[in-house]
């Protein structure tokens, strides 16, 4: 569907479900004029492609692209009842061959960023440069996943759950100036049920392997990005770049992100 709304001018914005092998994903595209290499953005857990909105509003030379993560936003008709990241990296190179790109500049945040890393690893040559922000790459602890796992006996009290994801995602100084973050993680974490939030916590969460070996062998142009508060930690990534943030760095520090974007953007002109 044609919106009557577009950022920029040259620009339409429009909403497309693109059967893949997990299902049906909600895509939207920001399509420009212009024929600069598209841009790409994947969100975390819990959240949606409004994780975006910000730096979407930022770039006017390009196709613009955000989608739903099964289970996530809109993208709810999910068929493959056992999917895993190995589907998520097939199913972002399925989206790509849908709407006939054949290279693209990927961003992603978390779950976004360990599913462009995997596809990647599979096909890069769809790929002119990652920006990987707040990436998980290693496996997660067993004293975690237990963590994990009695955190979800509290989805009885959504609303403690939600304000306990928001305190232990991000940084206490930016949830203190910016009440209104607990709000975003609130609208788009009440469009997923408490069994779809369990699984996807199993897959991106629980089932996290160590990826870092996906990441040295990586031969395009890479930035990283990643809170000064956030658990995953410093990526072996040579051009990693620290911000005043936790772990959901796109909401928390919005204009950094976009200045990241910019650069990834430039290093591969």
């Amino acid at each position: 569907m044609i919106l009557d709304n577009p950022l920029h001018a040259g620009q339409s914005t429009y909403r497309k479900l693109i059967n893949t092998n997990v299902g049906e994903i909600a895509v939207h595209i920001t399509e420009h004029e212009l024929t600069n290499i598209p841009l790409i953005l994947l969100h975390g857990v819990y959240y949606d492609h409004h994780l975006w909105d910000e730096q979407v509003k930022s770039i006017d030379d390009r196709t613009v692209i955000t989608i739903d993560m099964p289970l996530h936003g809109e993208s709810k008709n999910i068929t493959k009842v056992d999917w895993n990241m190995d589907d998520c990296a097939n199913m972002l190179l399925e989206i790509l061959d849908s709407l006939k790109i054949e290279k693209v500049i990927a961003v992603g945040h978390s779950w976004g960023s360990m599913t462009i890393l995997e596809a990647a690893h599979k096909n890069p040559n769809r790929f002119s440069g990652l920006g990987l922000c707040n990436m998980p790459f290693k496996e997660t602890p067993k004293s975690q996943i237990r963590i994990i796992r009695l955190q979800h006996f509290a989805l009885l009290f959504r609303g403690f759950y939600m304000k306990e994801a928001c305190k232990e995602s991000m940084s206490k100084e930016n949830l203190t100036n910016n009440p209104g973050l607990l709000q975003k993680l609130v609208t788009s974490m009440s469009k997923l049920t408490n069994k779809e939030i369990k699984y996807t916590d199993k897959v991106v969460r629980i089932d996290a392997k160590d990826t870092s070996q996906l990441i040295k062998n990586l031969s395009l142009p890479v930035i990283a990005l990643v809170g000064d508060e956030d658990y995953v930690g410093i990526p072996p990534i040579k051009n990693t770049i620290t911000v005043k943030s936790g772990h959901i760095s796109p909401l928390e520090v919005p204009n950094d992100v976009k200045k990241m974007i910019l650069a990834l953007i430039n290093s591969v002109k």
